[in-house]
């Protein structure tokens, strides 16, 4: 089986600091893989607010996750803090993803990687939207996606 390989950018538009609790720790006494997510969905849901956004307001449309991927590079334990940066990047017509680096603040230990794919959608039609021009002139020379 091929092993999924993430590239990283050169450099990254935002990050934050994430402390893991008791619950983000599984029985092998480490962060639990599918808790990896929630950590992530925390970064993300602070790197549109650092913008002014929410999930279901970015420029009068929300987003949808279409699919993620990701490594494992490192253990994390209870009580670190993690150090997520996150960028906007690969934009189509309807969406970008969000490629994302975890690590240990302290050490800068690498403790995971990886991607999500986002889409614009108009809840109140119920479809996918384009992306919102605001949005993608933060991240992109031209602003056109």
């Amino acid at each position: 089986m091929a092993r999924v390989h993430i590239d990283l950018p050169e450099g990254f538009d935002f990050s934050t600091d994430i402390t893991l609790y008791l619950s983000h720790i599984n029985y092998g006494n480490h962060l639990d893989n599918a808790l990896l997510l929630t950590v992530v969905s925390e970064a993300r849901l602070r790197f549109l607010k650092s913008m002014g956004y929410t999930e279901l307001d970015v420029e009068g449309v929300g987003i949808i996750v279409a699919d993620a991927a990701l490594q494992y590079r490192s253990e994390a334990r209870h009580g670190e803090v993690m150090r997520v940066a996150m960028a906007a990047c690969d934009f189509n017509k309807y969406g970008c993803d969000l490629v994302w680096q975890m690590g240990e603040a302290e050490s800068g230990r690498e403790v995971a990687r990886g991607k999500t794919g986002i889409l614009f959608f108009d809840y109140a039609a119920g479809k996918v939207t384009r992306v919102p021009e605001g949005f993608a002139a933060r991240f992109t020379a031209t602003g056109e996606a």
